[in-house]
């Protein structure tokens, strides 16, 4: 089933050969799968585009299947932009297959060098770890595909967008330098980060932390009987207090390890692969965020790891 439905997103997209018209003082459209890639988009976008994400709050792209309502959006946009490594599964032959038809797609990934991806740590589709957005840093790094193929799209705006570039950089920039710090108040003895899936690694090598996970980098494979064993094991051995479940993924596996291990489930699930709802703003040490951002996402994952490890 899932097969079919991106065999008939790709025919879609051979057989339209031109996007449904659309009235000529609309705004271009900019169509974006992940909610870490829309928020990405659209802080550069301003009010230029009109910018819809395909994938909402708390959606796992590891094995998301597209709808029939998102085949009409891909026809009609004039520029997608994904997130890549294979975060999206199969769902990126078929934006793959519409880039070499001459659709404009760009894959915000592609911007970071090899060197700079980590390797999962099982066989994950050939490919490195998708997760990159766990360090602001190498976040940082897609930002010029976006500022590029924005200008591409409207060279009238390109400046706004170089310049909204340049400041939202900046702004990962002093995130990086608040969340070091932050975390250096975990005593690093219990600098151990265990949750759901294999998402943090990034974020384990940008701020010094142990990473573990439940399931693998992609959490279409199911975490067998050794691999929670081994995690038991694991969390017995450190002495870790807490553990984090996650918010696109069933915690049912999570709890059920730090039952077995006698260790605490954290009350506040960790963003891995989803932003949470725009507009979600909360309060922390006299700080306001919102947790439908990038940055919300990180402030509210550094406060929780912070607060159920310290």
């Amino acid at each position: 089933m899932k097969s079919l439905c991106l065999a008939a997103l790709v025919l879609l997209s051979a057989c339209s050969g031109k996007k449904s018209a659309r009235d000529e003082n609309t705004k271009p459209l900019v169509v974006t799968t992940t909610t870490m890639v829309t928020d990405l988009v659209q802080q550069i976008a301003g009010d230029r585009v009109e910018v819809k994400g395909l994938l909402g709050p708390g959606i796992d792209p590891h094995s998301y299947v597209p709808k029939l309502g998102d085949s009409r959006l891909l026809e009609d946009a004039d520029l997608i932009i994904y997130s890549g490594l294979h975060l999206e599964g199969r769902f990126q032959s078929s934006l793959e297959a519409m880039a070499k038809r001459g659709r404009a797609v760009v894959a915000v990934t592609d911007s970071i060098a090899e060197i700079d991806l980590l390797s999962p740590q099982e066989d994950f589709e050939g490919t490195k770890d998708p997760h990159v957005w766990g360090d602001p840093l190498l976040w940082k790094q897609t930002i010029d595909p976006v500022v590029a193929a924005l200008s591409k799209l409207d060279p009238a705006g390109a400046e706004e967008f170089r310049a909204r570039g340049d400041a939202y950089r900046g702004e990962l920039e002093k995130l990086m330098v608040w969340a070091s710090a932050r975390l250096q108040e975990v005593p690093e003895e219990r600098r151990v980060l265990v949750s759901s899936h294999d998402a943090f690694f990034y974020f384990g090598r940008a701020f010094g932390y142990d990473v573990k996970g439940l399931q693998g980098v992609s959490t279409a494979a199911e975490a067998g009987i050794s691999d929670r064993a081994g995690l038991v094991d694991f969390l017995r051995k450190q002495g870790v207090p807490t553990v984090f479940a996650e918010t696109s993924i069933n915690e049912k596996g999570i709890s059920a390890v730090a039952s077995e291990a006698g260790v605490k489930v954290s009350k506040e699930a960790l963003f891995s692969d989803a932003l949470g709802n725009p507009g979600d703003v909360v309060t922390v040490n006299g700080e306001s965020y919102d947790r439908g951002t990038y940055i919300g996402m990180v402030k509210h994952n550094v406060n929780a790891i912070v607060a159920g490890l310290k």
